[in-house]
């Protein structure tokens, strides 16, 4: 993907998922399955504390990353290979860390997270238009479970990130109606 694809497939995942879970009714917000799976609520929530991070590394001037972070020594993954060792580590017992790990959301909090979801995404891809295609794979981010990835690649993480609780909301309400 380049950066109008991700630029594009950022937008889309992002808007879809903070509209679905706004529209949803306050019994299906609050839903958690079995009382240990995140409802809907707290995925948003998840969410959006997982790509303020990166709106706000993304404003950080380029030779700074790179010298706080050093510069890749190979490849970008593809996609396919991000989503991979994402779902690699998720099987082998990998969870959120601290800081990304949701409290108690309440339905009055719906629109604050559609909102705030929607212009971070907004900002970060407004954002990505000051890096080159070299930038994206030659500048590294740290990801708490899969460690320091290319700008590329921590762009797609976030496009299937996004795509991964979505579906698990649809899952759980799903389950929830059986």
């Amino acid at each position: 993907m380049n950066k109008q694809e991700i630029i594009s497939a950022l937008t889309k995942e992002y808007e879809s998922f903070a509209n679905y879970g706004a529209m949803l009714n306050d019994t299906d917000f609050m839903f958690s399955l079995n009382n240990q799976k995140w409802s809907a609520g707290q995925q948003l929530d998840h969410i959006y504390r997982s790509i303020a991070p990166i709106s706000l590394a993304l404003h950080i001037p380029k030779w700074l990353l790179g010298l706080l972070l050093g510069k890749a020594n190979r490849a970008s993954k593809t996609y396919p290979e991000v989503v991979a060792k994402y779902t690699k580590s998720l099987e082998n017992g990998a969870v959120a860390t601290r800081q990304f790990i949701p409290a108690v959301v309440s339905p009055k909090q719906k629109t604050t997270l559609q909102n705030k979801i929607i212009a971070t995404t907004n900002k970060i891809c407004k954002q990505i238009n000051n890096f080159t295609e070299t930038d994206l794979d030659t500048l590294l981010l740290p990801h708490p479970i899969l460690g320091k990835m290319t700008l590329r690649e921590m762009l797609f993480f976030s496009i299937y990130h996004v795509a991964h609780h979505h579906q698990n909301c649809i899952k759980n309400l799903e389950l929830q109606n059986q």
